[in-house]
Order: C-alpha cells, then structure tokens, then sequence
C-alpha cells in the first residue's frame, strides 16, 4: 500500500497575526463607541419619555381639581346677583390645617397649593355642606422630590395620596393665579410650573394649567 505524504496545515505568522489584530482594532473601535452612543440615546430616549408621562398625569389631575374649584361662603346672605358668594379658595404655601380646613397632619408637608370646594354630603335626610381639599406638596425621596397629590373629602383623612411627578426640582416651582391667589375673588384660571429631571435627560419643563368652571 501506497501511503501519501500528508503535510501539516501552515499557521499564522506573527506578522499575519498583528496585521489581523491592527484590523480588528480599526473596526472594533468606532463600533464600540456607535453602540455606546446608542445605548445612551436609548436611555435618554426613554427617561424623556418617563418625564413626558409625568407631565401628561398631572395636567389631567391638575386641570380637573381647577375645574371644580370653590368654596362657597353660607354663612352670610346671597350677593346683589343672588348667588351666595365664595370664600378665598386657594392657598399657597399652606400647612395641612390652612385656614381651619384640615387634610392631612403635622407631619404632612406645607403644600404648594391647597384648592379649596365645596362637598355636600347627602347620605342623611338633609344635606350637609363640606369641603373638598385637594393639596399639591413636595415630598423628598432619596436624592429625588416627588410632586404628590393628597385628596380630603370632609374628613381630614386623606381618600387618596399619590405621587403624580418625580425627578421634580423644589426651585422651580411656582403657582400662578389670574387674580391674587389668596383672594375671595376665585381665581378663573391657575397653572402649576416647575421643571423635573433625569441624569441621562435634559431638564423638562412642566406647566400645569386649569381653568374654574363654576360662576
């Protein structure tokens, strides 16, 4: 039997070697950065997006809780229109018991806006006027402050406290009334501004609009 003569495969030689390296270092190098680049727009993206939600959850909340806002004063007689006259319904910077009218404890922060309704309860055989409070506070959280919405109906117990924004910067923030806010002339419109934040997202600024339904 014939045998052949089988010559092992050559390998690389060093200077193959560092060629290969070399080109692969070109390519490796801007793809690395392309796909950090990326990732980090991704975050970005994503946490604008984060914020752009906050944003749309508080103006709805907020636009709603100015729509009904009033307290009404029945404790004297009807105005020259016949309609019985409001109270001063908004509060700024206002502790948890503004006023006389409590939601909240002690311990709840001074809100950046307390807006003050009317609640008539009736459950019994004649009905009972109260008031609804619904407060705007800012609560810190770790190295963040959440703008919270606190809601009191009657009681001073709150029915509902929620964090509406988060990444919230306290120095921004500021309420505007079209008349003075603290003044027995409700306001017919406010807005709610302040600006919330991410690392990886630039600053994002945020104002809140309502406007008073009732007359």
């Amino acid at each position: 039997m014939r045998l052949t003569n089988r010559h092992p495969e050559a390998g690389l030689t060093l200077i193959e070697l560092l060629i290969a390296i070399s080109v692969l270092a070109v390519i490796t190098a801007p793809l690395a950065n392309a796909i950090i680049g990326y990732l980090r727009v991704s975050d970005a993206t994503l946490e604008r997006m984060v914020l752009s939600h906050d944003a749309q959850i508080s103006a709805v909340y907020f636009a709603r809780d100015v729509a009904s806002l009033g307290m009404r004063d029945y404790s004297g007689d009807v105005d020259s229109t016949g309609t019985v006259p409001f109270k001063a319904s908004v509060q700024t910077a206002a502790a948890f018991d503004a006023g006389g009218v409590v939601c909240g404890t002690a311990a709840t922060p001074v809100a950046v806006v307390r807006l003050l309704s009317d609640d008539w309860n009736i459950s019994g055989p004649t009905p009972v006027a109260g008031t609804d409070v619904v407060s705007y506070y800012l609560q810190p959280v770790g190295s963040t402050t959440e703008l919270r919405r606190m809601n009191c109906t009657g009681p001073a117990t709150p029915v509902s406290d929620i964090a509406i924004a988060h990444n919230v910067d306290p120095a921004t923030v500021s309420v505007t009334c079209s008349t003075p806010c603290a003044g027995t002339a409700t306001p017919e419109w406010l807005t709610l501004s302040f600006t919330v934040w991410t690392p990886n997202a630039t600053p994002y600024p945020i104002t809140l609009s309502g406007q008073r339904r009732q007359t």
